[in-house]
Parts: C-alpha cells; sequence; structure tokens
C-alpha cells in the first residue's frame, strides 16, 4: 500500500467525522480552542485506535463486524441527529445540542469511526511492517484530527448568524449520513 493510497484512505475515513465536526460547529455558540482540541482529540483518536483494534481482531472476526456496523452508526447518528431537531425546535433553550461532555463526544467518535474498524481488519491482510502499520494508524488520526478541527471552526463561522436553522440543518446531516452508511452497507446506493 502506497503512502499516496493510505492518505486517501485516512481522507475518506474522516469525511465522516468533518461532516460531524461541521455539526458540532453549528450547534455550539462560541468556539474556543478547548472545543476544536476536543472534537480533534476524540474523533481522530478514535479514527486511529478503531483501525488497530480492528487489525488486531483480524479476519476472524470480520463477518460479524462488517455485518453490523452500517446499523451500529445508522442508529447512534439518528439519534443524535434527531435529538438536535427535536432541540432545536423546542421553546426551551437547552444546550445539549453543544454538548462536549464524555457521553455526547463518545457516542459521535464511535458513531463516525466504524468504519475504520472494518479498514483495520482489511490492514491485517495487505500491512505486515510493524513500522508502515504504525504510520497507517498515525496518518488516519492525524488526517481526522486536523479536518475535523476545522470542520468545527467551519460549521461555526455559518452557525452563528442561524443558529436554530443551523441546528436543523446539522440534525439532518446526521441523519442523512447514517442513512448513507446503512445505504451503501446494504448496496443500495455506492459512492
Amino acid at each position: 500500500m502506497s503512502i499516496i493510497e493510505l492518505l486517501l484512505i485516512a481522507i475518506g475515513l474522516s469525511m465522516d467525522a468533518f461532516a460531524v465536526s461541521v455539526c458540532k460547529g453549528l450547534a455550539t455558540e462560541r468556539v474556543t480552542g478547548k472545543h476544536i482540541f476536543l472534537v480533534g482529540i476524540w474523533f481522530g483518536g478514535f479514527q486511529a485506535l478503531m483501525p488497530a483494534i480492528g487489525y488486531f481482531l483480524g479476519s476472524a472476526f470480520e463477518r460479524y463486524i462488517t455485518s453490523v456496523d452500517h446499523w451500529i452508526a445508522f442508529v447512534l447518528l439518528a439519534f443524535i441527529g434527531s435529538s438536535m431537531i427535536k432541540e432545536a425546535r423546542s421553546q426551551e433553550e437547552n444546550e445539549a445540542n453543544d454538548s462536549f461532555a464524555v457521553k455526547t463526544m463518545f457516542a459521535l467518535a464511535v458513531a463516525t469511526s466504524i468504519d475504520a474498524l472494518a479498514v483495520g481488519i482489511t490492514f491485517a491482510f495487505l500491512i505486515k511492517n510493524i513500522t508502515h502499520l504504525i504510520f497507517a494508524f498515525s496518518a488516519i488520526g492525524i488526517t481526522t484530527f486536523i479536518l475535523s478541527a476545522i470542520g468545527i471552526k467551519v460549521g461555526n463561522m455559518f452557525g452563528v448568524k442561524y443558529k436554530a436553522k443551523a441546528e436543523i440543518a446539522g440534525g439532518v446531516i446526521l441523519i442523512l449520513i447514517g442513512l448513507k452508511i446503512l445505504l451503501e452497507h446494504l448496496g443500495l446506493i455506492s459512492f
């Protein structure tokens, strides 16, 4: 596997995390350096960790993981997205949408990194050199960290003007990402 191929995989895997980061930026009134760092660490960390876990699980569990990964991602993203829409439409002033709590970030990080677990399983067959393997995990994590940090800032710059509409749009985006993952894995669409 070439460096170019690996970087393309890293960028591809980080796209869901980027989109979710944009949604977090939309829902957050004022993004701070701490928010940017937290989003980057959660998403980048999980995107680096999941392929490592997948690698060590190996092919013995591949059929179990790939048979449900799309359902897990869909359910988590649909739940979080629908919660965002519900709270945006609520008359109450509720700060749950812009939560950076461990529970919220963990669910988002897992939902956006499920595919990376399956990629890690394929690494067990493609990458035999430990140095290349560490580079692969690091490249995926760093790429996701950078794109997630950019995503939350981009989302926030747009969302300050249109907070309620942006929260609804963010929720819809999360649901659509989950639906896209589900439909791709069911073979109904391909991108």
